[in-house]
């Protein structure tokens, strides 16, 4: 059985209380959302020292996620991760718990620069730790997410592909070109590869272009190499045998993949991370058909 949490609990104890179920589902859980959130932030404003605040503070995070409030969400983190153990008392599963949160909210907020300060004092705040080293490489790895090209963006890159083209993508200015960050051990880059197939059947006669950047391994290339020819994959592959640490994965802030941008006409990132039937009608789109 599924666990209730204190919010929802919380939200359905009011909506009761209120007579709110005229209403549609998401208009009682925004409305009573915001009341309870309003009633702690009240109980908070009178008892800043309560033994319940930790439990409080989490409940307006939640809360605030539900009513799309980044703004004081992120103030609630900042607040939280302040009063976090640092350098040698610092406890890992908390503090990156409340960083990666904070984090990844500024970024999804656009705000950069506020990502890149926290990201900066998070690697002080490890400092004296046994585990400084370790921590360190992953917070490094994390700020990589600050490069993540953005909607607007323009993606620099030449490189000699796997078949011994070279390749340069301002080049092709003009053209509708998809950068597929992908893998030959990634479960769902190959479930998503029979629509990339076919949106390059379609469209690549109308000006559609496709660069694979592959982030398998050095031993690994004759495996990909096979595949690639198996799978009728006539667009140009990146390849360095570097895994996650391929350069222009680094480069370009990817974590996770399969990663996908669609660069438009103008050169300019028009979307990203497209699955499915999305991705040939944006393709479509882009190429004005």
């Amino acid at each position: 059985m599924k666990r209730i949490t204190p919010v929802a609990f919380a939200i359905a104890t009011l909506a009761i209380q209120s007579g709110s179920f005229a209403e549609t589902a998401n208009q009682i859980i925004k409305k009573v959302t915001k009341q309870s959130a309003q009633a702690v932030e009240a109980y908070l404003q009178e008892n800043p020292k309560a033994a319940d605040k930790s439990e409080a503070i989490d409940f307006l995070i939640e809360s605030y996620a539900r009513l799309e409030m980044s703004e004081r969400q992120a103030e609630l983190l900042k607040g939280k991760y302040t009063e976090l153990a640092k350098g040698a008392e610092l406890v890992p599963q908390e503090f990156f718990g409340v960083f990666q949160e904070l984090f990844g909210l500024l970024i999804k907020n656009g705000s950069k620069d506020g990502a890149l300060a926290a990201l900066n004092l998070a690697k002080k705040d490890i400092i004296g730790h046994p585990q400084a080293e370790r921590f360190s490489q992953f917070l490094e790895q994390m700020g990589g997410e600050l490069n993540k090209p953005a909607i607007g963006d323009q993606m620099e890159m030449q490189f000699t592909s796997l078949d011994g083209k070279e390749v340069d993508i301002n080049k092709m200015k003009g053209k509708v070109i998809l950068i597929d960050f992908w893998a030959t051990w990634c479960g769902p880059c190959i479930a998503e590869l029979p629509n990339v197939i076919d949106a390059y059947e379609k469209y690549h006669d109308e000006g559609f272009e496709i660069i694979g950047i592959s982030l398998d391994n050095a031993k690994d290339e004759d495996k990909l190499k096979d595949f690639v020819k198996d799978k009728n994959m006539l667009w140009p592959q990146a390849f360095d045998g570097k895994g996650w640490q391929n350069s222009l994965a680094k480069k370009f802030g990817i974590t996770s993949i399969p990663a996908t941008f669609l660069i438009g006409k103008d050169g300019k990132v028009a979307s990203t991370n497209l699955r499915g039937p999305a991705l040939g009608k944006a393709v479509k789109k882009q190429l004005g058909l």
